[in-house]
């Protein structure tokens, strides 16, 4: 693993808000996880890994989970050493840690994870590590924990992600979701987000793959809203999801959803690996 760890050494510049709709997801969707207070889960802490030069996006997260749990504990993760300590000094109190460590969490026996989120660590570096990072990542967590990794652009306008739960031993983390979202800045058309795919996913949009055929079901969705008169970006999103609903199973049609941007696909059996 310490290929993949020397790779995303050398990146990360998060800016501030980038990750803000993905928080925005899981206080909606995930909120029993993020203020569950039984067993082990009241030690239960959230992981940023990989914040980056300055740790706005791990701050921001907890401002915006503590107002579900004021008490929550969260650990920003970077690998690179001189950046963990100056964010340590600078933002660390009795509820937020900063730690120098790569995907082997620097967690102590004490601290079980709810959450971890990993974005824009994996977009380089080889492919085929990837489920040995997947699963290294949900080791921490307690059953029914989330990991969520993925990747956007540099100011989270196009953002798509991994939501891996933890199964109860030991197994491979559960595919269960991939979250898609677009703030309609850049416009809106399925193959902007087709790019910003998790790695493991990008080489597997390719006939024959599933991934393929989801997109190719979401683009004639997309055109069909399109000719109906849905020209609006944010218009044409909401359309084309409720049209691939209709097709592909596992596609979610809640409102919040759909007017905040984001498509959730859970297809039975999960997502193909």
């Amino acid at each position: 693993m310490a290929d993949a760890e020397l790779d995303i050494r050398t990146r990360g510049r998060t800016a501030p808000g980038r990750l803000r709709a993905l928080d925005a997801y899981l206080c909606r969707f995930e909120s029993a996880l993020l203020t569950r207070q039984d067993d082990a889960w009241a030690r239960a802490v959230f992981v940023d890994v990989g914040f980056g030069e300055q740790p706005w996006t791990t701050l921001e997260s907890a401002a915006a989970f503590r107002t579900l749990n004021p008490e929550l504990s969260v650990v920003g993760v970077e690998l690179d050493a001189e950046r963990a300590g100056a964010a340590a000094r600078t933002h660390a109190d009795a509820r937020t840690h900063f730690r120098e460590g790569g995907f082997a969490l620097p967690l102590s026996p004490e601290e079980p994870a709810r959450l971890v989120r990993a974005m824009n660590l994996l977009r380089q570096g080889p492919q085929e590590r990837i489920p040995e990072v997947h699963r290294a990542l949900t080791r921490p967590l307690l059953p029914s924990g989330l990991l969520v990794e993925g990747s956007s652009d540099t100011d989270g306008a196009v953002l798509v992600a991994h939501l891996l739960r933890r199964a109860p031993d030991d197994a491979a983390p559960v595919r269960e979701s991939l979250l898609f979202h677009t703030d309609f800045s850049r416009g809106f058309a399925p193959l902007l987000l087709r790019d910003w795919l998790p790695r493991d996913l990008r080489r597997r949009v390719r006939p024959g793959e599933p991934v393929h055929a989801f997109f190719q079901a979401w683009e004639s969705a997309w055109k069909a809203a399109r000719a109906a008169g849905h020209t609006a970006p944010p218009e044409a999103f909401a359309e084309s999801v409720l049209r691939l609903a209709t097709t592909t199973p596992g596609v979610a049609t809640d409102a919040w959803l759909l007017t905040q941007g984001c498509l959730r696909w859970s297809p039975p059996g999960g997502i193909p690996g």
